[in-house]
């Protein structure tokens, strides 16, 4: 019998990453709000009625997307910059990473501007929440050390230095879903970067 539950339990473990996957490689393709259980039913070749035997509703289906994409991209992210030699480039390493991550899973984002359009306070909203803020941490913890090693212009402000670095992902996000061509992002990256580095050292002439 423990072998069996075990079998079991490993099934649906499967099964609910594979649903996890559908759902973020159609949220790449279309807008996620028209994404239904059959839809992700199709995709992984189930009943939709099998659907519910794994997650309790649609909701659920995104939050564990949701819950997917943040550990993973704060464990490239951070990874990234664990490697570099120094927190200014560990900065364009954590950058460079969350765009990688953003064309290989197109979906993710989709799926997070889908949510924040959404008036009301949501369990989704809360997850993007707790992704920004691991990622506000990183960002200040870098900065600080940067700062601390004098490798910042004087009077840097640190939390809109962090507001920034965000800013220009998104916005490189922004326009490549609107264009449809996710791939430029990788030959936007490095210039957007070096212009963003740029006003964090540039100093004032006197």
């Amino acid at each position: 019998m423990e072998i069996t539950g075990k079998r079991l339990k490993q099934s649906t473990e499967v099964r609910q990453a594979g649903l996890v996957e559908a759902a973020l490689a159609l949220a790449a393709q279309r807008s996620p709000a028209g994404i239904t259980t059959g839809d992700l039913a199709q995709a992984v070749g189930i009943t939709q009625g099998a659907v519910f035997r794994h997650f309790a509703s649609k909701e659920a289906v995104w939050l564990a997307a949701l819950d997917w994409a943040s550990d993973t991209l704060m464990a490239r992210l951070n990874a990234a910059a664990s490697t570099a030699p120094g927190p200014l480039a560990a900065l364009q390493a954590v950058f460079i990473a969350h765009v990688d991550f953003v064309m290989a899973y197109p979906g993710v984002p989709r799926v997070i501007f889908q949510e924040l359009q959404q008036a009301e306070d949501t369990p989704l909203k809360a997850r993007v929440r707790s992704l920004m803020q691991q990622y506000r941490a990183l960002l200040m913890a870098l900065l600080q050390q940067a700062h601390q090693q004098q490798l910042l212009a004087p009077g840097t402000d640190l939390q809109a230095a962090a507001v920034l670095f965000v800013g220009s992902v998104q916005g490189l996000v922004m326009q490549s879903l609107i264009s449809g061509q996710v791939s430029a992002m990788a030959a936007q990256a490095p210039g957007v970067f070096t212009l963003y580095l740029r006003g964090l050292t540039l100093k004032e002439t006197p």
